[in-house]
């Protein structure tokens, strides 16, 4: 799950990182008191969106004078951004952060993520900042340093002073900078992050070390013990298709083909888009509905799928093992005679009750196309929808 701007900072805040002194506003009467507050003669004002590239989208503005701060920010509250992020849909802000312009020196980037290969929680830095740290690693390699951060949170005092060294710090800076490291990775752990960055943590000419900007993405797995931080989802950001799912307890992200999937387990349909992709077709979904899924979940599943309107073929492929596919099949006729169905069904099931799952979906009375494997399936799936 992801977090806006404005609340990653209040985390590391927490932790103590130092991050500018700000305010969230999303109206006029909000955009005065912060004014006031913070006796701004000049302001940042940044849109609060779940996608970057805000400053190329015109959601980034530096306004002088009392006038001005109002101004702006009135104009980019419900400002809507479209780019490669957000897709051609778009997001809107229905919020801006407005802070205390800092003097930059110099930029730095740091940030911590789980290393897939290495299994484990890592600290990423570099002396540069500013940029997407993707493309310093593709132009810059040798910029790039990577730290094991250990299980509970911290890293080993020799590894945080080559830190130092390779970001060029040394004396007070050096301190505050391993501080802020030393933080970040405590707050990463805590958090349940997958990912938490600074880009840029920045140098000001008093030689303080600040975050400018701040991301914070959680494990949607660790959610249920991290109850501050789930109270933190923000539903304007999303589809409503995937605030529906969120709250059936379903994993579901909307693509752009036209192959409906649902599928219990995310390996399973990972596998079912690839093999999808494979005949030629375009999955529209990825949803899983999870391995002990009730006749509801599958009924609500059904509905969002069928709630996008570029679903011209739905593909049901699940394996119960804990799962009961009588339960599965039970689900699936329900919803499909609710929604008045009329896209082709393709459903392959097999595990705990199959037999029982199959005559119920035969006897349904539905126009069922049925399949004994992923591979025929997903054929089948690319060949209803040539036949429309």
């Amino acid at each position: 799950m992801n977090l806006h701007e404005y609340q990653a900072k209040e985390v590391l805040k927490k932790f103590g990182v130092p991050v500018p002194d700000f305010r969230v506003v999303s109206n006029k009467e909000e955009i005065d008191r912060a004014i006031d507050e913070l006796q701004l003669e000049e302001a940042v004002i940044k849109i609060q969106v779940h996608a970057g590239g805000r400053g190329k989208a015109g959601g980034v503005k530096f306004a002088k004078g009392r006038s001005e701060i109002e101004k702006v920010s009135q104009q980019l509250i419900g400002l809507k951004i479209v780019n490669e992020q957000t897709g051609p849909q778009g997001i809107t802000a229905y919020k801006v952060m407005i802070s205390r312009p800092i003097n930059i020196k110099k930029e730095y980037y740091i940030g911590a993520v789980i290393d897939r290969e290495g299994a484990q929680p890592i600290l990423i830095a570099s002396p540069e900042g500013g940029m997407e740290i993707e493309e310093i690693a593709e132009t810059h390699p040798e910029k790039i340093l990577r730290l094991p951060i250990e299980l509970d949170g911290t890293i080993k005092p020799y590894r945080l002073v080559y830190l130092a060294k390779f970001m060029g710090w040394d004396g007070d800076l050096a301190k505050q900078g391993i501080q802020i490291a030393k933080a970040l990775a405590e707050a990463f752990i805590k958090c349940d992050g997958s990912l938490l960055e600074i880009n840029p943590l920045v140098e000001t000419p008093n030689k303080e070390i600040v975050a400018l900007d701040a991301k914070l993405a959680i494990d949607d797995n660790a959610l249920f013990r991290q109850k501050e931080l789930a109270a933190c989802f923000d539903p304007t950001q999303v589809s409503t298709s995937e605030v529906e799912a969120k709250e059936f307890d379903l994993s579901y992200i909307a693509l752009d083909g036209n192959i409906g999937c649902m599928v219990n387990g995310a390996g399973l349909a990972m596998a079912t888009m690839d093999i999808i992709k494979l005949y030629g077709g375009q999955p529209a979904n990825f949803l899983d509905v999870g391995g002990s899924a009730t006749k509801e979940q599958v009924s609500e599943a059904f509905k969002i799928i069928l709630h996008d309107r570029k679903v011209k073929a739905l593909l049901i492929n699940i394996f119960g093992g804990i799962m009961n596919c009588a339960t599965l099949a039970d689900g699936i006729v329900h919803a499909a005679k609710e929604q008045k169905l009329s896209v082709p069904l393709i459903i392959r099931m097999e595990g705990t009750n199959v037999e029982q799952g199959k005559q119920t979906l035969k006897s349904s009375g539905l126009s069922i196309i049925t399949a004994d494997n992923l591979d025929e399936a997903a054929q089948k799936a690319v060949e209803a929808l040539k036949r429309k």
